[in-house]
């Protein structure tokens, strides 16, 4: 396998989320400065939900139209619209226009629909495009897409956005107009830091970021080093012969009915998988999509602030962390059996009910006064990289279970994804094609059931970083 092609893969897929990602990384840098305030959050929730236009028309053509549609071309155009539209935002994200005599920030707004809309549609031709290359480099794409969301992160934690210091406040109140005795009470205020470079400067990065994306498209279609690894047809020999191996050994392994007869098998794909089976893996993959993009991070502050600042930032970060790592490790080990896949989706669903369990609570969730976070121990190497992160921003710890389970979290389910990814690959086009649907589809339902639940009813209750004060 080339290195070189290896590496555009990694390019081009962090170009699919990069821009979604890096706006909500940035929201506590850009709600002071704007009308809108925290309801920023809402309407970005709204919009990223209206761009599903862009892979609902994909889908469509592929269906109705199949051939009709050029991909590469579509591809080009996304990924143009996401870097003019990236860099537009550098300029104008601050301007409002009064609108039924109320200031609204109309650019920021309607930037950010195209972003979603060049983001969405990239779940229905990034993944397809890679049918081109060799099944090995998917997992690559996939590493890409998790940087998509880690690169953005630690940019905006060397920024300082959202650093908050808790410093002691003095408050003097007098028993009576006349008399000396007063009382004196001490109180933490939180106190956000300025930033180290400006919004404009990070939305910038990101239309660089966008670029190089560009870039690693145009050498993946035209460098001849990509050239010499694309496949003879669809498959060479050798790939078709692994790829079948691999699905028959994943049938055997899956015990979910491995015997059945010939005459059952679906016309899905390649016919390998019985319709059972594929509902069962379209489910888990909406599933999991549900969970690690809609429903979990929108509840992610309430679970992690009651434990202080830096338990949500490091949770962030951390979760960043895990998922281009789960695809690494699926890289190495792509285990493609059905019954490993439901097993770790409910590993990965235990973790996130654990958190969401701790948003429901807040502000006094569990453990919310240990600073060891109890029994539930971290990994060695988060807390090597936890504690190298405290010592430089001179706090304590933050607390161990938090951390901990978003790790568990995103390590479990990222990994489900990229199997299935791996899966659909081998059963042609069309599959990564409804793979990517279903994707939006889940992340669709995820926000629809979150969004009234947070924004409406207002279920949650943040926790002060500085003052949480409980029984």
């Amino acid at each position: 396998m080339s290195l070189l092609t290896h590496l555009l893969a990694c390019l081009f897929g962090m170009g699919s989320w990069v821009s979604i990602n890096g706006l909500w990384v940035e929201l506590p840098l850009i709600v002071p400065q704007i009308p809108e305030g925290w309801y920023l959050p809402s309407y970005l929730s709204v919009l990223i939900q209206m761009a599903n236009v862009g892979p609902l028309f994909v889908t469509l053509m592929h269906r109705f139209r199949p051939g009709a549609l050029n991909e590469t071309a579509v591809i080009y155009v996304i990924i143009g619209l996401g870097t003019v539209a990236s860099f537009l935002l550098g300029f104008f994200w601050k301007e409002t226009v009064v609108v039924a005599g109320v200031p609204r920030s109309v650019a920021l707004l309607v930037l950010t629909f195209f972003l979603s809309t060049v983001d969405c549609t990239s779940s229905v031709t990034f993944l397809p495009f890679m049918m081109r290359l060799k099944p090995q480099y998917l997992t690559t794409y996939y590493i890409g897409e998790g940087v998509s969301g880690l690169l953005p992160a630690l940019v905006a934690l060397i920024q300082g956005v959202g650093v908050v210091h808790c410093i002691n406040r003095t408050e003097t109140l007098n028993d009576t107009l006349i008399s000396s005795n007063s009382s004196v009470t001490f109180d933490l205020q939180a106190q956000y830091q300025p930033a180290n470079f400006s919004a404009e400067v990070f939305f910038f990065f990101l239309s660089a970021m966008m670029l190089v994306c560009l870039v690693a498209f145009l050498l993946l279609n035209y460098h001849p080093s990509v050239a010499r690894e694309l496949p003879k047809g669809r498959y060479t020999n050798g790939v078709k012969e692994k790829s079948q191996k691999n699905r028959r050994w994943a049938e055997q392994n899956s015990m979910l009915d491995p015997y059945r007869p010939a005459n059952l098998r679906s016309s899905f794909g390649t016919g390998s998988y019985s319709w059972m089976q594929v509902f069962y893996i379209f489910v888990i993959l909406a599933w999991a999509n549900a969970l690690t993009n809609a429903v979990l991070p929108s509840v992610q502050s309430y679970s992690c602030m009651p434990y202080g600042n830096n338990a949500y930032h490091l949770s962030a970060t951390m979760a960043a962390v895990s998922n281009p790592v789960a695809c690494f490790i699926a890289m190495f080990f792509p285990i493609r059996s059905l019954l490993l896949m439901g097993a770790l989706t409910v590993i990965g669903s235990g973790a996130g009910a654990y958190i969401m369990g701790m948003a429901v609570l807040s502000p006094c969730p569990l453990l919310v006064n240990e600073t060891s976070g109890g029994v539930i121990m971290v990994s060695a190497l988060s807390v090597k990289l936890i504690s190298i992160i405290c010592v430089e921003m001179r706090s304590s710890p933050p607390s161990a279970p938090q951390v901990f389970s978003w790790i568990l979290f995103v390590l479990t389910l990222s990994y489900v994804k990229v199997i299935i990814g791996v899966i659909l690959r081998d059963e042609g086009h069309s599959a990564l094609v409804w793979c990517g649907a279903v994707v939006q589809l889940g992340s669709l339902l995820g926000a629809v059931t979150m969004f009234p639940v947070v924004s409406v009813y207002s279920y949650f209750s943040s926790g002060d970083p500085c003052n949480t004060k409980c029984p």
